[in-house]
């Protein structure tokens, strides 16, 4: 029988290999720039085109290579980090691994120019597919520029694996802003399609968070460090009422490197116990500093997973930085969870000697004769000439039906027996036809009559508007603002209106008539999220997108209670769609239970 191991081809190994190092544009952006903090660069330009597909390119001014280490940076396994396999326990750097651009040529089109300062001509290499097409001496700055073309140009397959461009340039900023909040000591600046998305200055740590979540994130932040033999915890948290529904402005840092840790993330969510409310997570930039021989991040390709030595202890410091920080600022509750803070003395009377009050009493006060007091004013006092017989006047003649408080108690708490629907639970609303009884869901057929609603408004006419009387201003940071302008066109078909929109603020100027001031910020967030996501199981149409999320955020949910009117108009208005039977996200609305069906109940 003949031998049927063999071994792979260069190119095929390399092109496996890159699959576990380059996922999406992303991952090439994330290698590239941790490569330009490696050199020791303090700047770093980031030009991406059409989201990284036709090109991804990272210029540094870092110390650069020569000419031999150009040509070898491109092997599989070559390093300038480890030398033996016990500096993998001392790793002080981002890429160690040796893969990252052999992996990256292997699958793309790459120009490589750099220059170290001590020479005085760089080099040019271009590889296509992992084949050396060109190296070349040019004149080139101090420093390294890596353009990366045509990702998965050999591999199609990959290619359509691809998400929309909204979808893999949010990937692309989630990596650019995870470098630039781990390193505030270097300047960053990032442009898609011409465009400058970031232009990040050097400074301190609440300055970049600042800079890349917007001037009002400022005001929100709660500073928190804490150095014990093991750890040394710095960085912030935001205030509870600040909390988001979503966890995307979650950052752990450990040696400077972006990594995900549930159980950490754990530790942060119950130092805030009691502080949110449901359905709300805080946002938090920590920063933990530990020996580099405690931990293990050579576990996963992307180096995003760490395993700890001792993650009990590490749990229970961060938890306690954490509660102690929300306690000192006065954020939380530190020592007495039970105290009454209105019965605290204020501070500024705390040390103060108060006089003991006095009671004045009118000797001359008469209740029983009241046109005697005419000219003296009480704080409370009654009409002239008023009294008290003139409070019941009337009550005989009148026609008052008093009806006990129990008549109306929860058995009793549907609609009247001359009613065509009834509310059950305040979720179901039932309503008799002529096979049986239909149940409909309010909360999932209010969703589909909104969102055919708001599909019609976007595509064909445009909705109702109510002006604001004083404009709302509303923060978001510079990825949500670009993503606004995109979409702004079809927010204002359904009813927003906008004045002027900077680069983290909008100033909204009306609102569709189906809502209340106070839910517009988090409709609009909710929106972005859902746009982000493309929303799992739909079409990757953004008209569609926006429908389905504007029709969850306004849908009645369970638990209202509904009057005859409204129930009567969900069921009219369900039945006048063109699909009824359905929720925009594939839940029924309604079930129907035939007259045969409930008489077999009965005859078993």
């Amino acid at each position: 029988m003949p031998d049927i191991i063999q071994l792979l081809p260069d190119h095929v190994a390399n092109q496996i290999a890159a699959g576990e190092v380059v996922q999406r544009p992303s991952s090439v952006v994330k290698e590239l720039m941790e490569n330009a903090i490696d050199a020791e660069a303090t700047i770093i330009k980031l030009i991406v085109r059409e989201a990284g597909k036709t090109l991804i390119q990272v210029i540094d001014n870092g110390k650069g290579m020569s000419q031999t280490d150009a040509r070898l940076s491109f092997e599989r396994h070559a390093t300038s980090k480890i030398k033996k396999a016990e500096d993998l326990f001392n790793l002080h750097t981002k890429g160690f691994r040796g893969e990252a651009l052999a992996s990256i040529a292997a699958i793309a089109h790459v120009e490589l120019r750099t220059r170290q300062e001590s020479q005085q001509l760089g080099s040019c290499l271009k590889i296509e597919g992992s084949t050396l097409i060109s190296q070349e001496n040019i004149s080139t700055p101090t420093g390294t520029s890596v353009a990366v073309k045509n990702l998965f140009y050999n591999i199609p397959a990959r290619r359509n694996f691809l998400k929309s461009n909204t979808i893999e340039t949010r990937h692309i900023v989630n990596e650019f802003q995870r470098v630039a909040l781990a390193h505030p000591n270097i300047a960053f600046s990032f442009y898609h399609n011409e465009n400058e998305v970031y232009n990040l200055s050097t400074g301190n740590l609440r300055q970049r968070i600042v800079a890349i979540l917007g001037k009002k994130t400022n005001e929100k932040l709660v500073p928190i460090h804490e150095i014990t033999d093991l750890v040394e915890i710095k960085g912030f948290v935001t205030k509870p009422e600040f909390a988001k529904r979503k966890r995307d402005e979650q950052f752990f840092f450990v040696n400077d490197r972006f990594i995900k840790n549930a159980y950490l993330n754990h530790a942060v969510s119950s130092a805030f116990e009691n502080l949110l409310s449901g359905g709300h997570y805080p946002t938090y930039f920590l920063y933990l500093t530990v020996p580099t021989n405690s931990i293990d991040i050579n576990i996963h390709p992307t180096k995003t997973e760490i395993k700890f030595d001792d993650e009990k202890t590490l749990y229970a410091i961060l938890r306690s930085a954490v509660k102690h920080s929300l306690g000192q600022y006065n954020v939380g509750p530190i020592l007495d969870f039970d105290r009454d803070a209105t019965l605290d003395t204020p501070y500024n009377l705390k040390d103060k000697n108060l006089p003991n009050p006095r009671v004045t009493v009118n000797h001359d006060f008469n209740p029983f004769k009241p046109e005697e007091q005419k000219s003296i004013q009480f704080p409370y006092h009654r009409e002239k000439n008023r009294e008290w017989e003139s409070l019941y006047n009337g009550l005989d003649s009148a026609n008052i039906d008093f009806k006990s408080e129990t008549a109306d108690s929860e058995f009793f708490s549907e609609e009247k027996s001359n009613s065509k629907t009834y509310q059950v639970h305040k979720k179901y609303i039932v309503s008799s036809i002529k096979s049986g009884i239909v149940y409909i869901n309010q909360q999932l057929a209010h969703q589909r009559i909104l969102y055919e609603e708001f599909l019609g408004n976007i595509t064909v006419k445009d909705a109702m508007s109510q002006q604001l009387l004083f404009p709302l201003e509303l923060s978001f940071n510079t990825t949500d603002i670009t993503l606004i302008k995109e979409i702004k066109d079809e927010l204002e078909s359904i009813g927003f209106l906008f004045g002027e929109i900077s680069n983290d603020t909008i100033m909204v100027m009306g609102m569709p008539v189906n809502i209340i001031e106070s839910q517009i910020n988090g409709i609009i967030e909710n929106l972005l999220e859902d746009i982000k996501n493309d929303i799992p199981n739909t079409s990757f149409s953004q008209v569609d997108i926006m429908a389905k999320s504007l029709s969850k955020s306004l849908a009645i949910k369970t638990g209202t209670k509904l009057d005859l009117k409204e129930q009567e108009d969900i069921v009219n208005k369900l039945f006048l769609c063109k699909q009824p039977d359905s929720s925009p996200f594939g839940k029924r609305t309604f079930v129907t239970v035939n007259i045969d069906e409930i008489d077999k109940k009965f005859n078993n």
